[in-house]
């Protein structure tokens, strides 16, 4: 047998040893090296948001079926969620029209939680990829509103101008001009414009009531009296068809009370009557 007790002096190698951390074996991923001071520690997102580009293959997500998921939740009031859809949409998605369109629904969802910063922001990402597109008037308005808000009131007359320069036809975007033209006290202006928007096919109570208070101003108290009339029986139209509706689902509910359940299908509520992915804020 071979004597190996001398072997036990042996001296390892005084090298230069491996870098901290060894670039070529580390078990923390690239990915996960960053400050942990920086992320919430209660934000049970940050991992699968910083995984995701690593985990999901681009070509698998569809960015069209995630602005319907989107907008599903807009439908049932869930718009945290939805601004969580809307950028992964914009993220995933390879066609700029589609990114476009999630940035400006991702804003609408924050506008609505009335995250106004986060709003201008989704609205300035959307304009960055195409300021004269067919979704582009829609963020002009979006971001004038939101601006407004956020109290940026001389930079929304801007953007709602510029909405209705790219779009001579877009009815929303005249009402925006027309109500910031009236907070600044440029009454003529502002009825011009919301003539236009009326022209256009925006007739509601909202509207005739915005313009009721600008023919106030003007002095033409009774043709406001008028049009404040016709928004109030449009107001009270609106409530008595509410009525109706709910009284018609609890005889619907009660007639199905005491039947075996079945297998349901619920219908897609972003489906009906093909709504457009953008929801436009007055």
């Amino acid at each position: 047998m071979t004597d190996r007790e001398g072997d036990r002096d042996h001296r390892f190698s005084d090298g230069q040893g491996f870098g901290d951390p060894y670039d070529d074996f580390d078990l923390d991923p690239p990915e996960l090296d960053v400050d942990p001071s920086k992320i919430d520690p209660v934000d049970s997102r940050v991992v699968a948001d910083m995984l995701d580009e690593h985990n999901v293959v681009k070509d698998d997500v569809d960015a069209g079926e995630l602005l319907d998921v989107g907008l599903n939740y807009v439908q049932i009031n869930r718009y945290e969620q939805a601004t969580e859809a809307f950028e992964r949409a914009a993220r995933f998605a390879d066609d700029e029209r589609v990114e476009q369109e999630a940035w400006v629904n991702k804003g609408v969802a924050h506008a609505e939680l009335e995250e106004y910063d986060e709003a201008i922001g989704a609205y300035r990402e959307a304009l960055s990829i195409d300021d004269s597109s067919e979704h582009a008037a829609t963020a002009e308005t979006n971001l004038a509103y939101a601006l407004w808000e956020f109290g940026e009131t001389a930079q929304a007359l801007d953007h709602a101008e510029r909405a209705v320069e790219l779009d001579e036809r877009f009815a929303e975007g005249w009402f925006n001009r027309a109500f910031f033209l009236a907070e600044r006290g440029l009454a003529e202006e502002a009825l011009h414009c919301i003539d236009n928007a009326i022209r256009l096919g925006l007739r509601n109570a909202k509207v005739l009531e915005e313009k009721a208070t600008i023919l106030e101003e003007l002095g033409e108290y009774d043709e406001a009296e008028a049009i404040a009339e016709e928004a109030n029986e449009m107001l009270e139209r609106a409530e008595r068809q509410l009525v109706e509706e709910r009284r018609e689902m609890q005889g619907q509910e009660a007639g199905t009370a005491g039947q075996p359940r079945g297998d349901v299908e619920l219908d897609d509520p972003g489906r009906e009557g093909e709504r457009d992915r953008e929801w436009q804020l007055e």
